[in-house]
């Protein structure tokens, strides 16, 4: 793989590990619902660090992400703030914001993305996509950030990059004699190797009513030529009343239940073996370049009775695909008008001109999450925008009855009054709006977050930091295991944090600072004992201010407990 280099890489490479813990600080009355940090969830903040604030909960867990970053096009619409410990970047930082004649602007997008793919990746789960949109002025930059994020390989099994996606939203923005009326979306997918993507179906709402007609013809013993027609002819005439089938454009299939002959391999030697025809008592002929499956394969299909064969002596064998089998392809190109997102933000802002500039359709998120994102998925987007992606997910929800999470990201002010507006409005309603669609809410809950101050545990014992027992649990948590934090798993009274395999983790601590300097903050052989009694057979990790017994007392003992001293636990913990 060639390395991606670019000014300032040696400074940001690492930057993603620098950037402090801030705990998810709730404001509930701007969210709908109790508090839950891991339901539904707008976070202001600058996204880098709600990003790492993120991943003491969602380490690993989150199976889609979708980013609309700036596009850096030159028009002062991003500087680059990011607080690197770098004289080459605070000089930047000098020269903001960034515009058409600034020469390294491309080389500073790209420091201001590789931390945040960095703590991407570490959010995602293995098996999970993300999607990235971009346009002409850095689809081949942001490509290879993305392959030197999730790697590089050659082999279409397990090569991380899925595919790049065309968007031809129809709107022309090029000055020059060539219009330019399409966008890019690149498709990655994390530790792809041995690990499939979800790949759903985006009609899995309209399953039930083709499984029923496929019940029903199956049922009157039809011909599989007869039943492969009939369904194929059905589908035809019901296609403009299902839905996401026409609403996205996409190519008729020519029914559900196929009858294909896609059965060899042109362009290359295929395989060689004879079959019998049962109708014709004739030897099926052999394709061109051979069939595409082995022997043992054929053997599997015939057992199933998925091989189709004709009255024709010269027909070859064709194969059966049901309904609860087919999985379809994304199409690489993908038509969706880009202006759809304004008119759908003004139906939902009525009183607005213009709520924002240039937002996504939901339409086309519903359709890219609708072949990835599960109906429990967790989906995250950190740079939420107006918010678009949590429309998409409401929506896509309401479609198939699943209950998928959004994840919003946004750092700039208007993260309350729009970003989460819209959210607020989707949920409970729009009286005002003229559009029947928006007028009664879709329910559901969401919680509303700010990042609160750094968790710096050497300033804990001083007291000029003293964060809440959840906030430096998580933190503590994630960097001693690199898991996320179950907050289920908490018992606060009794400093018990969670587990992972072979391992406990325990938190003495009350955010109280007398209290942290009195011997009850401190780990005793008695207290030692008792939370090894707990699960003897298991290693227990104990934060704490400080220790009234020797790591050799323990270990002459056999009692399996390990003391990580609280202000020193940051450089303590090898997450390697």
């Amino acid at each position: 793989m060639t390395e991606l280099s670019f000014k300032g890489k040696e400074f940001v490479y690492n930057h993603h590990l620098a950037v402090p813990f801030r705990p998810l600080v709730p404001d509930e009355s701007k969210g709908i619902g109790p508090v839950a940090l891991d339901g539904n969830l707008v976070v202001h903040g600058d996204n880098l660090h709600a990003l790492k604030a993120l991943l003491p909960l969602y380490a690993g867990k989150v199976d889609c992400v979708y980013i609309d970053p700036p596009y850096n096009t030159g028009k002062s619409d991003w500087s680059y703030n990011d607080k690197v410990n770098s004289p080459v970047i605070q000089e930047w930082l000098d020269s903001n914001p960034i515009t058409v004649d600034d020469t390294l602007r491309h080389d500073k997008w790209a420091c201001m993305m590789w931390p945040r793919l960095q703590l991407l990746r570490d959010l995602m789960k293995p098996g999970a996509v993300i999607f990235a949109s971009i346009d002409d002025n850095e689809v081949a930059l942001f490509k290879h950030l993305l392959h030197a994020t999730f790697g590089d390989n050659n082999n279409p099994k397990s090569n991380p990059h899925l595919g790049t996606i065309i968007w031809k939203n129809a709107t022309d923005n090029n000055p020059t004699n060539i219009a330019i009326e399409h966008e890019y979306v690149h498709v990655f997918c994390l530790e792809r190797d041995g690990v499939a993507p979800i790949w759903s179906s985006p009609w899995s709402d309209l399953k039930d009513c083709l499984l029923a007609k496929e019940q029903e013809l199956l049922a009157a013993n039809l011909s599989d030529d007869e039943l492969s027609s009939q369904y194929t002819e059905w589908f035809r005439l019901h296609k403009p009343q299902l839905g996401p089938l026409q609403e996205y454009n996409q190519i008729d299939r020519g029914g559900i239940f196929t009858a294909s002959r896609s059965v060899h391999n042109p362009g290359r030697e295929g395989y060689r073996w004879d079959l019998m025809n049962p109708k014709t008592q004739k030897l099926v002929p052999q394709p061109l370049m051979g069939y595409r499956f082995p022997e043992d394969t054929r053997d599997e299909l015939l057992a199933q009775d998925r091989i189709i064969f004709s009255d024709d002596p010269d027909q070859l064998i064709r194969l059966k695909t049901y309904v609860k089998d087919y999985k379809e392809k994304m199409p690489g190109i993908i038509e969706i008008d880009g202006r759809r997102g304004a008119n759908e933000l003004k139906k939902i802002f009525p009183e607005s001109k213009q709520a924002f500039k240039n937002p996504k359709t939901y339409t086309l998120i519903e359709w890219l999450l609708s072949y990835t994102a599960g109906p429990d998925a967790v989906v995250l987007d950190s740079f939420a925008g107006s918010g678009t992606t949590a429309q998409a997910v409401m929506k896509l929800n309401e479609r198939d009855g699943g209950n998928r999470k959004f994840i919003l990201v946004e750092m700039e002010d208007y993260a309350d009054e729009l970003t989460a507006e819209r959210v607020r409005r989707l949920i409970q309603g729009v009286p005002t709006s003229k559009d029947d669609e928006y007028k009664t809410g879709l329910g559901g809950t969401f919680t509303y977050c700010t990042l609160g101050d750094p968790v710096e545990l050497d300033k804990v014992l001083s007291g000029e930091t003293l964060p809440p027992y959840a906030g430096l649990g998580a933190a503590l948590f994630h960097m001693a295991t690199n898991r996320a934090l179950d907050p289920a798993a908490v018992r606060e009274d009794d400093f018990y944090l969670g587990a992972i395999e072979g391992q406990h983790v325990w938190l003495i601590y009350k955010p109280d600072l007398d209290w942290l300097k009195s011997p009850e903050a401190a780990l005793t052989l008695a207290r030692a004992k008792a939370f090894a009694a707990s699960d003897p057979d298991k290693r227990h990790l104990v934060f704490a201010p400080a220790r009234f017994v020797s790591q050799k007392m323990l270990a002459e003992q056999n009692i399996p407990v390990e003391f990580v001293p609280l202000p020193f636990a940051l450089y303590r913990i090898d997450r390697s």
